[in-house]
């Protein structure tokens, strides 16, 4: 038996909010209250998911109300009722967040259809809110982010394509995130609350990716004990993604086209044909076309996956989302490490964004994880680059250090050096130096330096 939704009626006509009650209990948890402050008092005691409020009412009315209780997480839907109806009421009360709006007398089967209307849409919100939350959650390097006319381009074609029932074929360097549009699909499709299995071709033979995607039966080859369901299997209703597709032998290629056109398959050593609801999303980094004329890759298993394609920009062709991708991963692996790395000095931000960074995002998240492990400044410098990202980028020049020189006159001959470089501007020296501004300072008076 399904739970009842949750009604507060609030009005200061007693007659009136008790007949609402008399005429809701059956369907609904029914709660009332004789004003507004007293509204307030039995939703800080628990939730509501609709509240019926009289418009005009001593102390607090209606439209001060429901800006009260919107304010309040989680929300419940809002329905205004009033002998005084208009349409500039009905329009203020809209603007402030009202999920309706009704006239009195009212009439009863009118007001159960829009409390209907206001738990359906209440609940779609919540799902939406839910997947919005799911898809700015982790996964590893994955996180879609970047405001480049590039990635907007993805996530329209995203967004787009899934609700529908289409396969989508993802086509992209290695380290763009493949797998992230993957599960951005399969989260924002009508199958999200079934499965995304996920399989990485390229990690196994021919022999067990057969019995991985499709299981196997008992005693179907050495080492088969038991019965086995395959991936396809279990992400029936769902979705399954085959990463690196084009390292899939043509033997499996045959059992994955009998997959999409028949929707069945029968399991390694077995006779049984199994049928499954699965959505397809492939991903590459090779080139479908070329191999289908080389003969490497089956053509109607191409042309079958290739209904929808989506093509990742590699990190070189969107570098005006680098910075924004250095800080999520500098807040990442600070919190990590338990570090508190203020950020990046100039001359460092400008090295990694003019990288070509060839393993792409992946490649940037793990070089963002060493400097941030090996860093003992309050920035990230050029020096805290790896060796061969220095080469080019515009690092001083090195101090020279004495044999007998102690570790304060050779930090005191940097902090001379860096003030010189940048003709005393202390902020730029504190930049390249890798200290906040407050730290040089502290230095400078430290040594007795003086500005000039």
């Amino acid at each position: 038996m399904s739970k009842k939704a949750k009604i507060l009626i609030v009005d200061d006509e007693k007659s009136t909010r008790d007949g609402l009650a008399r005429a809701l209990q059956r369907q609904y948890d029914v709660q009332v209250a004789g004003d507004g402050m007293a509204a307030l008092a039995l939703l800080d005691q628990q939730p509501v998911d609709v509240v019926l409020s009289d418009l005009r009412m001593p102390g607090m009315d209606g439209l001060a109300l429901i800006q009260r209780i919107l304010a309040k997480t989680p929300q419940p839907a809002c329905i205004l009722l009033t002998a005084y109806g208009s349409i500039e009421t009905a329009v203020e009360a809209i603007k402030r967040g009202a999920a309706d709006f009704l006239t009195k007398p009212v009439n009863l089967d009118e007001l159960d259809m829009r409390i209907r209307g206001a738990l359906r849409a209440r609940t779609m919100e919540q799902e939406n809110r839910e997947l919005r939350e799911q898809l700015d959650s982790r996964f590893g390097m994955e996180s879609i982010v970047g405001q480049s006319p590039a990635l907007e381009e993805v996530l329209d074609t995203i967004r787009q394509v899934a609700p529908s029932r289409a396969n989508v074929m993802i086509q992209g360097e290695t380290g763009t995130g493949k797998e992230l549009v993957a599960r951005a699909i399969h989260r924002l499709s009508p199958r999200a609350k079934a499965p995304l299995i996920t399989v990485h071709c390229a990690a196994l033979p021919t022999n067990l990716l057969e019995s991985e995607l499709f299981g196997h039966e008992k005693g179907a080859f050495t080492g088969a004990t038991d019965r086995r369901q395959g991936r396809f299997e279990l992400a029936d209703g769902g979705s399954i993604f085959l990463d690196e597709i084009g390292e899939i032998d043509t033997t499996v290629q045959v059992k994955i086209l009998r997959v999409l056109e028949e929707r069945a398959f029968e399991r390694v050593g077995g006779h049984e044909t199994l049928e499954v609801d699965v959505r397809l999303i492939a991903a590459t980094n090779k080139d479908l076309a070329a191999m289908v004329k080389e003969g490497t890759f089956r053509e109607d298993l191409f042309y079958r996956l290739n209904v929808v394609t989506i093509a990742l920009p590699p990190l070189r062709e969107r570098r005006e989302d680098i910075p924004l991708l250095m800080q999520k991963f500098l807040d990442e692996f600070n919190r990590e490490n338990n570090k508190s790395i203020e950020g990046f000095t100039s001359d460092c931000q400008q090295a990694l964004i003019s990288y070509d960074w060839p393993g792409n995002i992946r490649e940037l998240r793990n070089v963002i994880e060493r400097m941030v492990v090996l860093a003992r400044q309050e920035r990230l410098t050029v020096r805290d680059l790896p060796a061969h990202m220095r080469k080019g980028a515009d690092e001083p020049a090195p101090v020279a250090v004495m044999p007998n020189m102690s570790l304060e006159e050779v930090e005191k001959n940097m902090i001379l050096r860096a003030l010189d470089a940048h003709q005393g501007n202390r902020t730029k020296a504190a930049e390249q130096l890798g200290i906040s501004r407050r730290t040089l300072h502290r230095k400078l008076n430290e040594y007795g330096l003086r500005d000039d």
